[in-house]
Formats: C-alpha cells, structure tokens, sequence
C-alpha cells in the first residue's frame, strides 16, 4: 500500500498537556482523507505539524515515503494548504497574490493563474482587492492558490467555511474532480458531517487529542442498517404492543416518546395498523438509515462500533 501520509506516535506537548498523543494516521494516495473531531480535538495541531508549522514533541511523520526533517524543503514543493484563516495581502487583487505565490514556489507557469481561478469560480474579480472579498469569496481564493502549482497533496482546514449551499456543492464536485481526475491525496478537515459524507473516502476520528479510528466510507455504509423511527403518545402501550402483539424482537426505546425500530420481518404499513387498532397514536413514523453523523457520536460517546 502506497501511504502519502504517515506518522509514528506523534504527539504535541503545551505547557505539560499532550493535545495530540500517539497518533498513528495513514492516509493512501489519491484518497480524500476525512478528518473529524471536535473543536480543540487537535486536528488543526496535526495539520501544523505535517506542514512543519509547529514542531513534533516527539514521534515521527513520513511524507511521500521519506522522513519530515527541518530541511525537507523539495517535499513542501509537491504540497498545498490552508491551516486556519487564509491570509492574503489586502490590497492587492487575487490575481497579484497569486502571482506573488507562484515567485515564492518558483512555479512560472502563467497559465495556471486563470486555470486555478476558474476551477474555484472567482470570475470578474481582476480590479477587486483582497479586502473587498467576502469571507467565502477568500476562502475560493486560499483554495485557488493551495492548488495553482499543482500538488500531489493538499491539506485543507475546514475549507468550505464562509461558504453558502451552491459554493459547497461547488467545491465538493471540485475536490471529487481533483482527486479522481488528477489523483491528488486530499486531507480535509471538517464539522459538517453531512459534506464530509459526501466526500472522504476514508475518514480519521479524533478527540482528546487521540486518533481513536481510521475507517472507510464504504465499511461505514456496509454497517448502515435500515430502521423504522416511531414516535407516539403512550410509550408503554406501544411498548407492550411492539412486544407483546407483533412480537418484535429487535427495537428499542430511544426517548419518552420515540422508538427505533430493526426488525424488518413487518411492514411500516403493518406496524402502524396495529399500533392504532390497539389505541396508540402515532405522531411521526419514518424508514432511516444510520448516517456517518451517528458513526461518529457513538465513537465520541465511547460506543462499540467494530468496523
């Protein structure tokens, strides 16, 4: 297997506590690597150190199959990222920082300025300055310039923040395109479940600083099962019909006044008829599915998943 990123127990001491300990991630090449967790769980801390903004208390990180040192210059040529808020200069358009960026890597190639800005979808903007942007408007640009000299890896930091429903959709075919297309390995952090779904292949939880899963979206969705959510007015009679009359095996209480219910031996239709025939009203029945949003709360609320 073929790993972009590695690392060997790292940690990250401040002031005598560990905010990041023992981590031992590995993310394959050309994969969109999820990263989750909550804040303060040390996502950003890890971003840091594969960029070599912050410095490992200890352990060891591989990059492209070669150790990370402090000279490691050549490696940080074939990476791009944002960590935190983009910084840009203010009064300069997206255009000459871009251009600024480009002298700083030593990458000469005129045409990647447009390509990189149409990718994004940062049109007419070229006598706009920086400080004109809107928040989304800035974070199109810090994507446009992690990805204008054409990286193997990118590391992005919650990058869709700021950003509205039509520009997520946007960025999230962009990064499907990136890493399928160009085979670019994708680290990406994120709090919105729901797009990270939609986009890693495989995802990393994190929390307490601890890397506590590696696991892809597909053994994810190959645990997903389907169930009936039930809520009703009187939980004990629909409790003693559930058992009692239909003789279900598989369900559960979730709160005083809703079940879930496994057993698929009975149709929606069947469940209901005979919940109301025996006087138990329904307020809301619905067929789901376990989501990733699920996966990772049963994982912080020390659930256990087995994948």
């Amino acid at each position: 297997m073929c790993y972009v990123i590695k690392t060997n127990q790292l940690t990250k001491t401040y002031k005598g506590k560990e905010v990041v300990a023992n981590v031992n991630m590995k993310v394959k090449k050309g994969e969109i690597y999820g990263f989750l967790g909550p804040n303060g769980a040390g996502k950003t801390t890890i971003m840091k150190m594969l960029t070599n903004l912050v410095k490992p208390t200890s352990g060891e990180i591989e990059l492209f199959g070669e150790k990370l040192t402090n000279t490691s210059y050549e490696l940080f040529k074939r990476m791009g990222s944002i960590i935190e808020y983009p910084v840009f200069y203010d009064r300069l358009t997206a255009r000459e920082n871009l251009e600024l960026h480009c002298e700083y890597m030593g990458y000469y190639d005129k045409r990647a300025i447009d390509s990189a800005l149409d990718l994004v979808k940062l049109k007419n903007i070229d006598n706009k300055s920086v400080k004109e942007f809107s928040l989304g408007m800035k974070q199109r640009l810090a994507i446009a310039r992690a990805i204008i000299t054409k990286p193997e890896l990118l590391i992005l930091d919650e990058p869709i923040n700021g950003l509205d429903p039509v520009g997520i959709k946007e960025l999230r075919d962009l990064f499907h395109m990136l890493s399928h297309e160009y085979g670019i390995t994708m680290l990406v952090s994120s709090h919105i479940l729901g797009e990270m779904e939609q986009i890693a292949d495989t995802i990393g939880v994190i929390n307490d600083g601890k890397l506590i899963k590696e696991v892809s979206m597909d053994e994810i969705h190959e645990q997903n099962t389907e169930y009936i959510e039930l809520a009703v007015t009187d939980v004990k009679k629909a409790f003693y019909v559930l058992d009692e009359i239909l003789h279900l095996e598989n369900f559960k209480v979730v709160d005083s006044s809703r079940f879930r219910i496994y057993d698929t031996a009975l149709s929606q239709s069947e469940i209901s008829k005979t919940l109301i025939l025996n006087g138990v009203m329904i307020e809301e029945m619905n067929k789901k599915n376990h989501s990733l949003e699920d996966y990772f709360l049963t994982l912080l609320n020390g659930g256990g998943i087995s994948a």
